[in-house]
């Protein structure tokens, strides 16, 4: 079990001035877990400064290692599918969440306060069996600050569009390369243009797009070591904040649009940029490199435990760390190719990877609901 952060000990409670600062630059600070017994201590990392949570298929494939608190939801699910069990048990997790986040929901007007939950990741290249489980999925938490999660696969795309049309809020995820992401925001407001033209309410409707970062690195540092040249070894440890930031250009050039301003006219929320995976997997990075160095309004920076007691212990906040630097983040992702790296290449192993590990992570699952069950 990951570690309670409890009051009293080094890091959240004795730092929280850090991240009340990441809060003051405007990025929202997201918990990247979530469990039944976590749940208990969301109260204190709300006063902390934690505003929201993701969840995805492997962060409940660890919590379900454990189902003894679930005893009682598990009696009450005995005889159904695996597959229902497993929904039944997320979904309570998450609703139980949303409630505790209810207060932050509400005083941000749905800005935040949100907690996410994913669908099952067999279904990413199902658009209609996406959009089903999306609309499933929002009835069964039954509350209205969940964000309901989907792959940014290319059917995904479908599915964001006709899921925020229906007006349920959105986290699309696995976002990794610059031109997958224009392809979210599209949908985005795509769904929100069909939501007008249904007569629907669209100031309710919110999104995040999650843009994966610490992955992108991990692969192309991997590449640049193998090529071995000093002009690819003096790109490692570069292109995930690069990649990053340059999203965040595009974000700028999307939400400043004409279009976007007719739909902003009529209600509409801007999809705020999430960074994902910013967790450093690399031991030679600063553990605070993935937030420290992507800080910009309004940005949703959503962390593993470890990183967000790393930031507030001696993570350092020093302005927008994002905006001055998009055009040289572009200079660095256009010199991927000159070295050899394959940057399209890179971005579509990495999205069928993300859901490949989430499906596995699904598999984790449904072994641990089955052993409880048996």
């Amino acid at each position: 079990m990951i570690k309670a952060l409890t009051r009293g000990e080094k890091g959240i409670e004795m730092s929280k001035p850090r991240l009340k600062e990441l809060q003051d630059a405007g990025v929202s600070i997201w918990l990247d877990d979530l469990s039944r017994p976590r749940i208990a201590e969301l109260p204190q990392l709300i006063s902390d400064g934690v505003s929201g949570v993701t969840t995805n298929p492997t962060i409940f494939a660890g919590a379900f290692k454990d189902m003894s608190a679930y005893g009682d939801l598990l009696a009450g699910v005995k005889g159904q599918p695996t597959a229902e069990v497993i929904r039944a048990l997320m979904c309570a997790d998450v609703r139980d969440a949303c409630k505790v986040f209810a207060p932050v929901f509400d005083a941000t007007k749905g800005y935040d306060g949100r907690v996410s939950i994913e669908v099952e990741p067999g279904l990413a290249h199902d658009a209609d069996a996406t959009i089903t489980q999306a609309a499933e999925l929002a009835q069964q938490v039954g509350e209205p600050n969940v964000l309901i999660k989907i792959p940014a696969t290319v059917e995904g795309l479908t599915a964001v569009r006709a899921t925020i049309a229906a007006g349920i809020s959105v986290n699309v995820t696995l976002i990794f390369s610059l031109e997958r992401y224009r392809g979210v925001m599209d949908a985005y407001l795509s769904g929100l243009e069909d939501a007008v033209v249904a007569g629907r309410d669209i100031s309710n409707i919110h999104s995040v797009a999650s843009f994966f970062v610490s992955r992108v690195d991990t692969e192309i540092d991997k590449r640049l070591t193998a090529i071995g040249t000093p002009e690819a070894l003096a790109l490692k440890g570069k292109t995930a904040v690069a990649n990053a930031r340059a999203a965040y250009g595009e974000y700028l050039s999307v939400f400043q649009s004409d279009r976007f301003k007719a739909l902003q006219a009529k209600g509409a929320n801007q999809q705020r940029p999430l960074w994902a995976s910013t967790g450093t997997k690399d031991p030679a990075y600063p553990d605070t490199l993935y937030v420290a160095d992507l800080v910009a309004s309004p940005c949703v920076n959503t962390m593993p435990e470890a990183t967000l007691q790393a930031f507030a212990d001696h993570g350092e906040v020093t302005g927008d760390t994002i905006t001055p630097n998009i055009m040289s983040a572009r200079a660095i992702l256009g010199g991927l190719g000159a070295v050899g790296v394959d940057y399209s290449d890179v971005t579509a192993f990495l999205e069928a990877d993300g859901v490949a590990k989430f499906v596995a992570s699904w598999d984790d699952l449904v072994s641990a609901v089955e052993g409880a069950l048996s």
